[in-house]
């Protein structure tokens, strides 16, 4: 694989075994048992976090583009066939109201909870193949609230999942060889988030990293709930806290309550994106349900991202 291939499989894969091991800490939020579970595991199968990630990872492969009706009719395929994954209530909500009311995905989203729109962590979780394809790109931000409109209206929304994307791209483009700085990484996230809640829990996990917080109290004071700026920003922590482990990573953001494999999931697409691929323990790797699935997406992500680079 180029290097390139190496951080968005690492990223995608990544992404979708902090989902599926996140699933499993609800039952087994001990890590020796966890740990013990996962080994004994025949699948490590993972939710619809991980299944809204190849929707995306699927239409911009074909699209070459963020579009947004093309993006939710692959979600709405996608869900009809697998119903299953485990959704919350927003996504089928959201598909209802586009085939009773004829509307876009765009209109339904903006109908959703009182006119105001989600501000929850969906837009966010799956958000990573966002971050690896304009991971170059200065529209960075426009490009993942293009994605997030789909389902989430709400400013807060929005900005969360475009934060996200930003950090997957910063982590794509640092070298892991190389002392992380903890300090910029944040403050670059701070300068593109766009609302108060955001800008002002990015500020905390700074000054909870600097303080040397137990991973505990972070999670505390940062939230591990289904908002997004009461989950992104601790799975944020969990990677700067944990930036050379993936492992230690995963764990951090899933063995402390709350929204576990939704944290998993956010945390170690940018971790993976940092590490690469071979940081990945090979055998939680070997039994990821559609691995070969989504590693070829993620390679498919990187021959586009090649190919618009050879053409500009």
């Amino acid at each position: 694989m180029t290097d390139l291939q190496v951080r968005f499989v690492g990223s995608m894969i990544g992404s979708a075994l902090g989902d599926a091991i996140g699933e499993l800490a609800f039952r087994t939020p001990q890590e020796a048992a966890l740990r013990q579970r996962v080994d004994v595991a025949e699948n490590l199968v993972y939710t619809d976090d991980t299944a809204m990630a190849i929707g995306l990872a699927q239409s911009l492969v074909e699209r070459r583009a963020l579009d947004p009706d093309h993006l939710g009719d692959t979600f709405r395929t996608n869900y009809q066939r697998e119903p299953w994954r485990g959704y919350a209530s927003g996504p089928p909500t959201l598909f209802q109201l586009v085939e009773r009311e004829r509307i876009s995905y765009v209109q339904a989203a903006q109908g959703l909870f009182g006119d105001q729109g989600s501000f929850g962590n969906g837009a966010a979780m799956r958000v990573a193949p966002v971050g690896l394809y304009f991971h170059k790109t200065p529209d960075l931000y426009e490009q993942a609230r293009g994605s997030a409109i789909v389902t989430h209206a709400h400013p807060i929304g929005i900005d969360g999942a475009a934060i996200q994307a930003q950090a997957v791209a910063r982590a794509v483009n640092l070298d892991p060889d190389q002392p992380l700085n903890r300090e910029a990484f944040l403050l670059a996230l701070q300068d593109k988030a766009r609302t108060p809640e955001m800008k002002d829990k990015l500020a905390q996990v700074s000054a909870l990293l600097a303080q040397g917080a137990t991973d505990g109290q972070a999670a505390r004071q940062l939230g591990q709930g289904v908002a997004v700026h009461q989950s992104l920003p601790f799975a944020l922590y969990s990677y700067l806290r944990h930036p050379n482990s993936f492992e230690d990573c995963l764990l951090c953001a899933i063995l402390n309550g709350g929204d576990r494999d939704t944290l998993g999931a956010m945390a170690c697409a940018v971790s993976g994106a940092y590490l690469g691929a071979g940081a990945i323990p090979s055998s939680w790797w070997d039994r990821l349900e559609n691995r070969a699935l989504i590693e070829d997406l993620a390679r498919r992500l990187a021959e586009a991202v090649a190919d618009r680079d050879d053409r500009d």
